[in-house]
This record gives structure tokens, sequence and C-alpha cells, in this order.
């Protein structure tokens, strides 16, 4: 599947704005035919957006269960003979469309793209209806999981991850024109040798009988720097400018089908970074060069749009990166839109690119968010069923960020449960996928506190290892010389392993605008000696490639004592204002510079 895309063959038709909007608590709408006719009883909402915030009602915010969106649109008159599709880049956790009358998708996951051929269900110059049942109900067979429990109001949604669970179409919706006879998909992988670099590429076409794959490569300068015909082929590139950290060079791809007198059919362009990425020993390379990782875990989580995708946003906190010295984030926990990787590929930010999995851990459930009281992996809990939809999210993530040069490493997990038989048996054949399905990056997964070293049975699959460690704050609270060396003692045991480290995520709460002359969790002062001590146990560790602090900016999650208004452990507070940590991470991230 390639995105939508405006060419010399294809066109596109935006279609965000307000949409009709209605909540079905009683999952009446599809047997009642909601899809056939007006909502009966709509608002009016964004799209995209999370639908929780934008409404002065605690029953719409914590809402689960159907959600139903509609809007009509006109099909251009000019897209008579060519195929139309509706595209969804996303909507949370899962959908089902209709057309007019007519299912034509449905979908699950709630971060990865989906779309339907809708050609026969439409006439170009004409309105038609679109209607979107999405539903954000957690079970033990959704990544991610959760679970609907009786209380003494009636049933509540719980779930173990330490997000809000916004949900709603957060990015967004096209309709697309494509010839009949049209490119479907291509894959690139790059490399290089001396001042040559190599594009291989491998295009898939439809309705192509008779027709030729023509690629043409081109510079940021619009120069042609190497050109091929076929479906397979690999291009030499001479003088090669190679993508690296903080230079995100991009050469443009153009693949075109064309007829027997050179007539094109199709058209599509795809960006390519040349690069390499390698594991080698307790190193990362990118261009065979080591790189260390500065940056952040972070969330596309602001107030009113929730996990909305918004252009604006994406800058202001790319800026901040900036600012601050970072080299890279990972998308935790879920794939971000694709345009923050655009973004990212264009400037040189390096990215671990994650999958929705977090929360497959009942102990660490139970010791943050409460005693639960269930087994992680079971037949009745998460089981063979969760794995398969786990593959599909991977297959699914892999197949629309693999030629994105900002992507380096693809992690699988956040968080699980590690230490079990159970988890062992679950993981193996999933690195297995990841693998198969890209073979030129590496694969990892967050290992969380309750496995340390010597008791974790999923990190022998990992090229990379990637810890999540509060030592200061969760355990040896307020005392970090303990925390020190609690933290050091365990760190040497994973660097005997001989892979690459990255510390994926450390940090403490911290309000902003609080301060202590003896530094004090909570306070400001505190937040920066925290990341200085652990600053100190990194640069001992000569296997450490990275460290990313828990959290670029604060962010919401669901309520509880444990949180109080959602996660301070920011650097920058959720409407992005520094905290002091956030000028000495720069200090310590630009020193350099």
């Amino acid at each position: 599947m390639l995105r939508p895309q405006d060419s010399s063959t294809r066109e596109t038709k935006r279609l965000d704005g307000i949409w009709s909007f209605q909540l079905d608590g009683d999952s009446a709408g599809r047997e009642a035919g909601w899809f056939r006719e007006t909502l009966p009883a709509a608002r009016e909402m964004a799209v995209p957006a999370s639908f929780n915030d934008l409404t002065a009602d605690a029953a719409v915010r914590d809402y689960v269960g159907d959600i139903w969106y509609q809007r009509t649109a006109r099909v251009p008159r000019g897209w008579a003979g060519q195929r139309i599709v509706l595209h969804f880049e996303s909507a949370t956790h899962r959908a089902t469309v209709w057309v007019g009358d007519h299912e034509v998708v449905s979908h699950e996951g709630g971060y990865t793209p989906f779309e339907a051929d809708i050609t026969e269900y439409v006439t170009p110059g004409e309105p038609v209806r679109i209607t979107a049942l999405v539903n954000n109900t957690l079970s033990f067979q959704s990544i991610p999981p959760g679970v609907i429990e009786d209380g003494p109001a009636g049933q509540k949604q719980v779930y173990w991850h330490d997000f809000f669970n916004f949900a709603g179409i957060h990015r967004s919706v096209w309709l697309a024109a494509t010839p009949q006879a049209r490119v479907e998909d291509i894959t690139v992988v790059t490399g290089f040798e001396g001042d040559t670099g190599s594009v291989e590429y491998a295009v898939q076409a439809v309705d192509a009988d008779g027709l030729e794959v023509v690629v043409a490569l081109r510079d940021a300068a619009g120069r042609e720097v190497a050109a091929g015909r076929g479906a397979v082929g690999t291009l030499a590139v001479a003088d090669v400018h190679l993508w690296a950290p903080g230079h995100g060079y991009l050469y443009d791809l153009e693949v075109q089908l064309v007829d027997d007198s050179d007539t094109v059919l199709d058209s599509y362009r795809q960006s390519v970074g040349v690069r390499t990425v390698e594991v080698r020993g307790t190193d990362f390379l990118i261009n065979g060069d080591p790189f260390y990782f500065k940056g952040f875990g972070m969330h596309e989580d602001h107030s009113t749009i929730g996990k909305a995708h918004s252009p604006a946003h994406v800058i202001q906190d790319f800026e901040l990166l900036e600012w601050v010295g970072a080299n890279s984030f990972r998308t935790s926990h879920y794939p971000y839109s694709e345009d923050v990787l655009d973004y990212a590929d264009r400037h040189g930010i390096v990215v671990i690119d994650e999958t929705a999995a977090v929360g497959l851990n009942m102990g660490l459930g139970g010791g943050i968010f409460g005693g639960q009281g269930y087994t992680t992996f079971s037949p009745d809990t998460i089981n063979d069923a969760s794995r398969e939809v786990h593959a599909q999210a991977i297959r699914e993530l892999i197949a629309r960020d693999r030629n994105h040069p900002s992507v380096v490493l693809w992690s699988i997990a956040n968080e699980p449960e590690s230490d079990t038989e159970g988890a062992e048996d679950y993981f193996r054949p999933l690195f297995d996928l990841a693998r198969a399905a890209d073979p030129t990056r590496p694969v990892g997964f967050v290992n969380v506190m309750l496995a340390p070293h010597g008791t974790c049975r999923v990190s022998q699959f990992a090229d990379v290892i990637m810890l999540n460690r509060y030592y200061g704050w969760y355990v040896n609270t307020g005392d970090l010389a303990g925390a020190e060396v609690a933290w050091t003692e365990e760190l040497s045991g994973w660097a005997s392993e001989g892979k690459p480290i990255i510390i994926t995520e450390y940090g403490a709460d911290t309000l902003a605008g609080n301060h202590s002359l003896t530094p004090a969790p909570w306070s400001e002062e505190y937040q920066v000696d925290y990341l200085d001590m652990n600053h100190r146990v990194f640069d001992a560790c000569d296997a450490v490639v990275g460290e990313q602090v828990w959290n670029f900016a604060d962010f919401a999650t669901t309520s509880g004592i444990m949180r109080v208004d959602g996660n301070k452990k920011g650097v920058f507070t959720r409407d992005r204002k520094p905290k002091a940590a956030a000028f000495a991470l720069r200090r310590r991230w630009r020193k350099d510079a």
C-alpha cells in the first residue's frame, strides 16, 4: 500500500474538517443501519482529533465503545475512468467503513493506515456518504491490551499503559485517484562503497501486463543521477551524498509504468536517503560510524486535540529537539504519523520506531496501577490470538516505514513481561517475523526493571539492549547516591552481553516551578540532579550507545493517585515550556556545538 500522492497521473482530496459524530454506547447502530442514512442524533466533531477533550462532558472524555463518524464528500468530476480509493491514515483502535450502503473495509489497530477501492460505489462529480464506525475498546486480544471489568457504576475499561487512551480519527482521511494500471508498492534498500552509493529497488505493479517499470533517481537539485528499467534493480550513484544524522539529504526516486511507446501510465515518487545501519559488537553504526542516541521518548499528545496529527505542533517539537541538542527519539509507544517520519527524514533526526505493544505485563500493571490478578501469558489472557494481532501490527509498521532513512531500529514492544517461559515462547516468532520483514535493520524491545539482568528471557533475541530504568525515582527514591551504586551494578551486568545498550527511559516526575534548596523529588532541582547521576553511570559504561530521557514533554494519563494531571516527567511542560532540566540537557548535548 502506497500513501495517496499527487503526481502526473494521480490526484488526492483530503477529507479533514468537521464530521458528524455520535457515540453508541448500546452498540445499536450497526444493526439499525446508521450507515444507511444521516446519523440519528449527531453532533459535530473535528477530524483529525481525539474526540475525548473536545466536549465539556466527562462521559464523552472517558467513553469506551462504538463511535460513529460520517460526512458527505463529492468525488471530483475529473476522476472518471480512474480507480478511486478511500484511505484512512489511522483510526484508533479499529474501524469499519461504509461508502453509501456498502461496507468496504475493516481494520484492527489504531496507528497504521488502511484503505478500500471504492470505484464501483461512487460516481465522479456526484456526492457520496462516508461512514466510519470506530471502536476504542481494549481487550487481551488487542494491541495495546486492556480488559472491561464490572464496577460499582457498571462496566469500566481497564488498561495498563501509562498514557491516556485517546481515540478517534487521529490522522487525515483521503479520497485518491490512481490509474487502473498502477504502481502498488515500492521497497528501497540503500548502501555505499567508497564514493559510490547503491539503491536497490523492488516495485510491485497491478494490472500492468505488457507494461514496463522505468525508474529515475534525482538529487536534491533535481538532476538525474541514475536510471533503470525493470521491476527489480540496483542503481549506482556516483559521488553519493549520504543521509546522516543531522544531515537529512534525500534523493527522489520516480517510478513509472510505461507502455511500448514509453507513454507514462502511472508515476509515483519515493524519497530515498542513502545510508547504512549496522550493529557490530557494542557499537551502533550509521554509515559505518559509531552513533550515540541523544533524545527522548515522546508522545503524540497535546491539549485539546489529544493524539491528532498537527503540522504546527510537529514543527514546534522538532524545533525544541534541535534547540536542546537531541539527535533522536523513540515513537513511544505506537507508530507516529508518517508525516513525522518525513520530517525526521528531511532533518536528519534518527528514529526508533515502535509498535503499539505496550501494557503486556500484568506484574507492572499491578505494581503501578494497583492489583489486578491476571496472568500475562495464558490461554485466557494474552494468547496465540493476541500474538497474531501483534504480528500484524509489526507487519504493518514495517511495510509502512521501511523506506524511511530516519528509522534505524524496530522496537516490537515496550516493557512487556520478559522473565517467564510464556514470554520467551510468545516473542521468539515475533522477532523472526520482524527480521524476515526487514533484514536491513536491527530489532529489539524495551526491557523493564521487573526483568533485570540475568532474569530476562527475551533479550537473547534482540540485536540491541533497550532499558527503561528509574533508579532514584521508583526505587531508591530521593537517594541518588544509593541509586548510582545500584544502577552501575545492574548496567555492568548488561554490558557483559556484548551488545549495544540504549537507555530508552530514565526520568523523574517534576512539577514545573517547584523548587527546593536541597534537591527533593518533584522539584526542578531534583530532576536535574537525577539526570546528572544517570549520565555519570552511562558515561562510565562503554556499551551504552544512547540516552533517551522520559519524557520530552508532560502528557495525559488515566486518572489516579500515581499521576496528578498526567505524567510530569517531561523536560518540557505539556504546552512546551522548558523546565530547568531542558537547559541542563542542552548544556550536555550541545557541549561540542
